[in-house]
């Protein structure tokens, strides 16, 4: 019998609230060991704040947080765990050499060859100081401190947005082969939804603080059809609405398109075709009353174990 995966992470309940309100409402969800997930949602939606928390920048309102079984809270998560944020902080007086040098003496398990790799392929000067490189050249800095660590856990918080394409496709490559090398966690929130496609196996989806979803990305498309036929008077037809889950529809001149969760065939009368993730992801999160999408590996209340 193959030995269960660990979950990386584990929220329950999870919530944080400011002043203005909750950030983060009741989030419970778990994500196996080993998946790039990518973390999606619209601005405000609680990417951030929940980063924040698994961090622990952030102190959590309410519900409890676990990276591989072991709370949040606890000093020695830190060790399994990198960072990535937006803004990537650097020691603007350190050189690149000084820097790599900083996340060497202060990390066990610190890969010295794959970090100047990183930099030397942007050719970034080991001699030049932090504060004086172009966004791009301290994010590839700042992707070296990262992969350097050797985490078990890499969060990232819109990591490429600076990037020239050429750099994104670079590094893009490199976060895949690492993860599939050593086995890495990746939860890496991003509004480039065409490249998570491409990139991530996994999806958490947030939207207004709550959990919209939580599976492997091809069962995401795969539970979904875009359907096209004749309107109904002004709308789309009613069998639709009644024998299936509509996500989105419009109606242009006699004929609708829908985004659906079929519950059994469809009529023969209309066309279907799959979409793409970021269709469904599009249509989902501009239909809030939209059902949820949770896997029943991802249910916090669900299976204890996922096997490899």
């Amino acid at each position: 019998m193959r030995e269960p995966k660990p979950w990386a992470i584990e929220a329950t309940g999870l919530g944080k609230k400011y002043r203005r309100g909750w950030a983060l409402r009741d989030c419970s969800f778990r994500l196996p060991a080993g998946r790039i997930c990518a973390l999606v949602g619209p601005n405000g939606a609680g990417k951030s704040t929940f980063l924040g928390v698994a961090t622990r920048l952030v102190q959590p309102t309410a519900g409890s947080l676990k990276l591989f079984g072991t709370p949040v809270s606890d000093p020695a998560v830190l060790e399994r765990v990198a960072f990535l944020a937006q803004d990537k902080p650097l020691y603007p007086r350190f050189t690149v050499a000084e820097t790599l040098r900083l996340g060497r003496e202060l990390n066990p398990r610190w890969d010295q060859a794959l970090a100047e790799r990183i930099v030397r392929s942007g050719n970034v000067p080991l001699t030049a100081r932090t504060g004086t490189l172009s966004g791009g050249q301290r994010t590839r800095v700042a992707f070296a401190l990262a992969f350097g660590k050797r985490p078990d856990l890499l969060l990232l918080d819109e990591p490429m947005s600076d990037l020239d394409p050429l750099a994104r496709h670079e590094l893009s490559g490199l976060l895949m082969a690492e993860a599939a090398e050593h086995g890495t966690t990746v939860l890496m929130s991003s509004h480039m939804l065409s490249e998570m496609e491409d990139m991530c196996d996994y999806l958490v989806v947030l939207a207004e603080g709550r959990l919209r979803m939580a599976l492997p990305t091809d069962a995401l498309v795969s539970a979904h059809l875009l359907v096209t036929g004749l309107a109904d008077g002004d709308g789309v037809p009613e069998e639709l609405r009644r024998r299936h889950t509509v996500v989105e529809s419009r109606v242009t001149g006699r004929q609708f398109t829908a985004l659906v969760r079929p519950n059994g065939p469809l009529s023969d009368g209309w066309e279907a075709v799959p979409p793409s993730m970021e269709e469904v992801l599009l249509a989902h999160l501009r239909s809030p009353d939209a059902p949820t999408l949770i896997a029943n590996e991802a249910r916090t209340d669900g299976p204890q174990e996922v096997t490899a």
